[in-house]
């Protein structure tokens, strides 16, 4: 199978790690010898045909910070649109920053690579937030398969979890964390008593909350999983807009404090049914399935026929992250094999 990958900061790079280091696992087990061929990022690509290796992927971006400066094979300048044209390839990977305004660039990658007759796997959320129905279609008339699961709660498996192990039952809501940035710094909050700010503050010095936290803090990436679950899952057409969003960036240590004392904890939930698409600080009881901590993602499918079904894994991490989209490349390769 050849792949492009498009976008390699975090994620990008644990594809790479992920492909290199199970290399051998999946040739005895699927039979799939995965060759990348191309690479793109802000400072253009890298593009052999036969493949290029991707320890000195790995290498020439930490080194140099740019994917154009790969030995031989590198390209300043390309646009990564245009990425698409110069090889041949079966399967792209996007993962280019999210933009939760209009889903550029990847919403076009994507289109594009689908009308061109060649599979999709993603972990971007902007486009799918915003043009989940237009992505579908696309992939659908093309007749090619296109995979999100890393999309939502990075390593915790809801999305194929839902559609094949649950295949059998109709779900009617999903419920739950999906944002391990903000259940880190509540779960923080409620284990020290410290304040919303010097959290926040700890979360960014260890790399848990970004530079600029918005997106986390004010329920806007958990608010996009939930369309992506809405979507994907339930059937309900749902935009980014339709979605009733409070973040928890108004939680004082006094609250957290308050609502302990009465054997509860706050917690950022998504919900997603015919009723309610809503991301909301809720009250959640201690020693109940929602309770966990740090910067773990939890989702309960609430089904006819299996009752409540919870799902509980890591939200994020390069690696972590990339185990899914290893699981998406998989099972392309079975439909294609």
């Amino acid at each position: 199978m050849k792949i492009i990958i498009l976008g390699f900061g975090a994620v990008g790079q644990g594809v790479a790690r992920v492909l290199s280091v199970k290399k051998d696992y999946l040739k005895k087990k699927y039979g799939l010898t995965p060759s990348i061929v191309a690479v793109g990022d802000r400072s253009g690509a890298a593009i052999n045909p036969g493949g290029l290796d991707e320890e000195l992927l790995l290498k020439t971006k930490k080194k140099t910070g740019k994917i154009s400066s790969y030995p031989e094979y590198g390209m300043p300048g390309v646009e990564s649109i245009n990425i698409l044209d110069e090889v041949e390839y079966d399967c792209l990977v996007e993962v280019t920053p999210t933009d939760i305004h209009n889903g550029e660039p990847a919403r076009s990658h994507m289109i594009k690579a689908m009308k061109n007759g060649k599979d999709v796997v993603t972990s971007n959320k902007g486009p799918l937030a915003l043009s989940f129905q237009e992505l579908a279609t696309v992939a659908q008339s093309n007749s090619v398969e296109f995979k999100f699961e890393a999309s939502v709660g990075g390593a915790m498996p809801i999305i194929n979890f839902a559609h094949e192990t649950l295949a059998g039952c109709n779900i009617e809501s999903i419920f739950g964390i999906l944002n391990g940035t903000t259940n880190y710094i509540l779960s923080r909050m409620a284990n020290e008593g410290s304040s919303y700010e010097q959290t926040l503050t700890e979360a960014q010095e260890l790399g848990i909350a970004e530079t600029d936290p918005y997106q986390d803090v004010e329920g806007i990436d958990a608010a996009c999983k939930i369309v992506i679950l809405a979507n994907s899952v339930l059937n309900i057409p749902a935009t980014l807009k339709d979605v009733e969003v409070e973040g928890i960036s108004r939680i004082t240590a006094e609250s957290i404090a308050l609502a302990k004392k009465e054997g509860m904890l706050i917690k950022l939930i998504g919900e997603a049914s015919p009723d309610t698409l809503e991301v909301s600080p809720r009250l959640v009881r201690q020693g109940s399935p929602l309770a966990v901590e740090g910067t773990l993602n939890l989702a309960t499918l609430k089904t006819d026929l299996a009752d409540e079904v919870t799902v509980v894994g890591k939200g994020a991490g390069s690696v972590e992250t990339a185990s899914a989209i290893l699981s998406d490349i998989i099972s392309v390769w079975k439909v294609r094999k």
